[in-house]
């Protein structure tokens, strides 16, 4: 039955939602239009923002290879310009070197002359200076031959001059000695300069080489530099696209996100944002995530089935252990961020039942894709349903095998029997949001991940060009150290250089000391030999014959030596002023000039402004070629990329068009269907008419009453337009018996059932009387005895309490009756009370305070400081029958008299007091009750010094200029002397 009314209500219900799902359909298409359209837009946006980069970079590189090409020419004027100039200069150099070379064979040639001649003349020299010390010698000779007049004082005169001689020539001798020493110094000095001019000039040429080896390594390094950088403008520009895509793809998840947040609750939603961060922040590896995460549909068509039959369990999150569980839901508690529910895999234990093994029943989880260690989890969930075709069969396998079935429009049919169903909209299907964000969350992880390597990528070519930039550097700095180093180099040649020429000097002129120092020797030993030989001739007036002849003889040799003197220095002088003219033009023209050109030429060779050397014009050349291949390249690709975006936008015209067509078909079909929706309408009204006149045939013939089996089955065979004209027939016979009622008989049996049921309703009401009463009379009874033992026990305890207050006195709790208006007969019959309360009318007060036999007086009688000790004594009573947690006293003592006050306040025992300054607080327990001591307190308020003096704690409540309270607790003589000044002040 249950699944016929089913079938009805689904048909109608086909019916009701035909609009809904032709327009679901149409708005599904229209959806994945507008998503392709948003794709091909963002296509078209991201090729646009491409290809202006390109674009840009075209520019940039037509800009590069225009400034390059310049830069190229003027190395080009440049370098024809240093070519001539270093032809100039080396064609002046090889002339230098050619009159250098000349300069120095003539100077070789030239020196042995000079040699020779400077040799004989320091020859002749040497014999002038012996003939003239000789011829000297004999003129001294003769002189003293008149200067002494005996051979005593001339011998004197002569061993003196001869030891004159001996010491200056001893001294000459030692000159000599030293000279000739620091000849052997000065040549040892000048080999040294000499070797340490070569190794200069060794270093010279080892630091020219190391520079041009540099300078190749410079280049080198330069082209890795310019292909090191282009290959990172390739990765900026993937990375710029990969940035679009990572943004596009963020937004889209965040989209889909929203929209699958909006499918749960708020509290949900946090919930998981909570235990994604918290995963992510203790590392937990045992959080799976939520069941949604974790599963894929392998068919789309059972994705209704899978999201009903899952339901809120979609987001239930899936862990590893209860312990894991624990830890994030501790966290979540002291976050206090959202609610989710846990999925222990250790705690799940699933008892699914044998699902049936046919095509007509197919188990959902063959149509999930999940791991295996989620096994237990999805069991769970998913474990006990089956999908069938229809709900017959969906029905058949529940009763047949225990099992949940759904069919793929979601119609489920539960073990216990429930059937539900009905309009799923597929626009906000779970499975389809979770599709969503599992598949822009997978294309942006994939882009993020693949723009994190392009980042790393770019970074590391950073560091690659940093590195060569550094090593460029270096090199550049190691060539400047090099050129530095030379230049130090030909400073110290030539210092070398000038320190050669004063060794030569000093060794020309040591070289003429000696030969001066010979020659003085050579002379003195003469002088000395001459004196030596006068000392042994005796003592003459004139010079002998022989003397006179070598006189004579000598000095025509010395005229004739002095003329060849002259003459040999002359000689020896044109030939030294030739070889110092050479030396000089050599040292101080020539090579001077040979050392300015070799360094004019080096730095021709090796400037330091690297930019217009030949291997740069060389690296401008290469980078001009490869500026050439980019701009090649990137012409290319903005033609590629040209057509892609017409291509592009051509497909978004047609998806447009498409798009549009789609909308101008929605709307017929909306116009359509609002057509159709009318026609049915219509039918569904005549359908609702004909339900009416059913009704009405049905009630006619209820109103015919009972009849007889055979009417059933005697007119089956009869043809219609019989059957109406016998029930015309019939009908006009019926209408002689209008006047009889035709429902006698089932109106009677009505009527009797229902008085059989009325009697038994009847009885049951009886019962239940009878037993509310009986209820009644209970609750009455001991109501009565609630009453009575709660007086008694009030009544025992105002007497004890009012002989405690007043010993002297007496007082009594009379109940009082309906039947004992009179006082004398209510005073004889007090002990004799009736068991019910219906005659009760309240309770009086006797007391008496100076007496205990006399009758007492009632409360009326009483004054006011009496009525206030009853009133105590009342609630005293009435304390010790049910004990409140404290009393509040408002001046309880105001109307007492002082003997009354003095019992009052010693028979309370004061816990704690509260201060006064317009009032005195204080919280009591009374003695009498010190039983319950513990649970009772009492808060007394009072202007009289008797309640003051067994109180421990005082507060007073004061008013300030603003009639403002405020509360602060004073000591007992404060509140003394407050209450002393409220009494004179009264």
């Amino acid at each position: 039955m249950w699944a016929r009314l089913w079938r009805s209500w689904k048909t109608r219900g086909r019916v009701r939602f035909m609009v809904l799902i032709f327009g679901e359909r149409n708005g599904t298409r229209e959806k994945k239009k507008s998503r392709e359209i948003s794709e091909a837009k963002h296509g078209l946006e991201a090729m646009s923002l491409a290809r202006q980069n390109i674009q840009s970079e075209l520019t940039e590189a037509i800009r590069s290879r225009t400034e390059l090409q310049c830069v190229i020419d003027d190395l080009r004027n440049i370098g024809l310009r240093e070519g001539n100039k270093r032809e100039n200069l080396e064609t002046e150099l090889a002339k230098i070197n050619s009159e250098i070379t000349n300069r120095q064979g003539a100077l070789a040639s030239l020196l042995p002359e000079w040699e020779t001649r400077r040799n004989s003349e320091a020859t002749e020299k040497r014999r002038f200076d012996q003939a003239n010390v000789q011829l000297q010698a004999l003129y001294a000779k003769a002189g003293r031959a008149t200067r002494f007049r005996t051979k005593a004082e001339r011998d004197k005169f002569l061993k003196q001059e001869i030891e004159s001689l001996k010491t200056h020539s001893q001294t000459q001798q030692q000159n000599l000695q030293f000279s000739r020493t620091q000849i052997e110094d000065t040549k040892r000095s000048i080999v040294e300069v000499d070797q340490q001019i070569v190794d200069i000039q060794k270093k010279i040429e080892d630091g020219r080489q190391r520079v041009a080896n540099l300078s190749e390594q410079t280049s080198g390094l330069r082209e890795q530099h310019l292909k090191l950088i282009e290959e990172r403008k390739d990765l900026w520009r993937e990375d710029t696209k990969l940035e679009s895509l990572v943004g596009r793809a963020a937004d889209e998840m965040r989209t889909a996100e929203r929209q699958l947040a909006s499918m749960m609750d708020k509290d949900t939603g946090m919930g998981l944002r909570a235990v994604d961060k918290i995963a992510e922040r203790y590392n937990l590896t045992g959080v799976y995530g939520p069941l949604y995460r974790l599963f894929e549909v392998t068919d789309h068509r059972y994705n209704i089935a899978i999201e009903l039959t899952a339901g809120n369990s979609l987001f239930h999150v899936v862990v590893d252990n209860d312990e894991t569980a624990s830890k994030v839901l501790d966290a979540m508690l002291r976050d206090k961020t959202g609610r989710v529910t846990f999925m222990p895999i250790n705690r799940l234990k699933p008892k699914n039942p044998p699902l049936p093994n046919d095509g007509d029943a197919i188990p959902i989880l063959e149509k999930l894709r999940y791991d295996n260690t989620h096994a237990k989890a999805f069991q769970q969930v998913f474990g006990k349903t089956c999908v069938c075709k229809d709900l017959t069969v969906a029905t058949a396998y529940v009763k047949s095998h225990g099992i949940n079935t759904i069919t793929l429009d979601g119609d489920k049919v539960d073990r216990k029997g429930a059937l539900t169903g009905g309009f799923h909209d597929i626009r906000r299907s779970r499975i389809e949001a979770i599709k969503a964000v599992s598949s822009w969350r997978s294309k942006y992880e994939q882009d993020h991940n693949k723009s994190k390597e392009t980042k790393a990528a770019i970074a590391e070519f950073d560091q690659r060009i940093t590195q060569l930039a550094g090593q460029m550097s270096v090199l550049a700095a190691q060539q400047n150290q090099i050129r530095e180093a030379r230049e130090r180099l030909i400073s110290e040649g030539a210092m070398l250089s000038k320190e050669k020429e004063k060794l030569t000097g000093r060794l020309e002129k040591l070289e003429n000391d000696v030969q001066e120092l010979e020659t003085e020797l050579a002379n003195l030993q003469t002088k000395n030999a001459g004196y030596e030989a006068e000392l042994k001739t005796p003592m003459a007036q004139s010079l002998s014959a022989e003397e006179q002849s070598l006189i004579e003889t000598l000095g025509v040799e010395v005229e004739q030596k002095r003329k060849e003197l002259v003459e040999l220095a002359k000689a020896k002088n044109s030939l030294e002023s030739k070889k110092n003219s050479i030396e000089i033009e050599l040292n101080e023209r020539l090579r001077r000039r040979r050392e300015e050109l070799q360094t004019r030429i080096d730095l021709l060779t090796e400037p330091e402004d690297t930019s217009e050397t030949a291997d740069d014009l060389e690296g401008r050349l290469k980078e001009l070629e490869s500026l050439e291949n980019l701009i090649q390249a990137l012409s290319t690709r903005s033609q590629n990329l040209e057509r892609e975006t017409d291509n592009l936008s051509t497909e978004l015209q047609n998806l447009n068009k498409s798009l549009e067509e789609l909308q101008t078909q929605q709307l017929d079909d909306g116009r359509n269907i609002t057509r159709q929706q009318k026609v049915t309408e219509r039918y569904l009204a005549k359908r609702q008419m004909l339900v009416g006149r059913k009704e009405e045939c049905n009630r006619n013939i209820r109103d015919l009453g009972v009849l007889p089996e055979e009417a059933f089955e005697k007119y089956t065979n009869e043809r219609p337009d019989r059957l109406v004209r016998k029930l015309h027939s019939v009908s006009e016979g019926l209408k002689k018996f209008a006047h009889v009622n035709k429902k006698a008989f089932e109106q009677y049996n009505n009527f009797t059932k229902q008085r059989d049921q009325l009697l038994e309703r009847r009885e049951d009401l009886d019962n239940s009387a009878r037993s509310i009463e009986e209820l009644v009379e209970v609750l009455d009874q001991r109501k009565d005895e609630a009453i009575e033992r709660t007086f008694k026990q009030v009544a025992s305890n105002f007497e004890e309490v009012f002989e405690k207050l007043v010993p002297a006195g007496r007082g009594r709790l009379i109940i009082q009756r309906r039947i004992d208006r009179d006082e004398d007969l209510e005073e004889d019959n007090e002990e004799t009370q009736a068991s019910s309360i219906d005659n009760y009318t309240g309770v009086s007060i006797k007391v008496s305070f100076n007496s205990k036999v006399d009758e007492g007086l009632r409360i009326q009688q009483l004054s006011g400081g009496q009525k206030s000790l009853v009133a105590l004594a009342t609630v005293f009573a009435i304390q010790k029958c049910d004990p409140a947690p404290f009393y509040l006293f408002d001046e309880i003592d105001a109307n007492l008299d002082a003997q009354y006050r003095t019992a009052v306040a010693c028979k309370l025992i004061f816990d704690f007091p509260l201060p006064p300054v317009v009032d005195i607080l204080m919280l009591v327990r009374p003695a009498m009750i010190q039983s319950l001591s513990s649970t009772a307190q009492f808060i007394v308020t009072t202007f009289r010094p008797e309640m003051l003096v067994t109180a421990d704690k005082f507060y007073g409540v004061l008013f300030n200029n603003q009639k403002v309270s405020s509360i602060r607790p004073i000591r007992r003589e404060e509140a003394m002397e407050f209450v002393d000044q409220e009494a004179q002040a009264r």
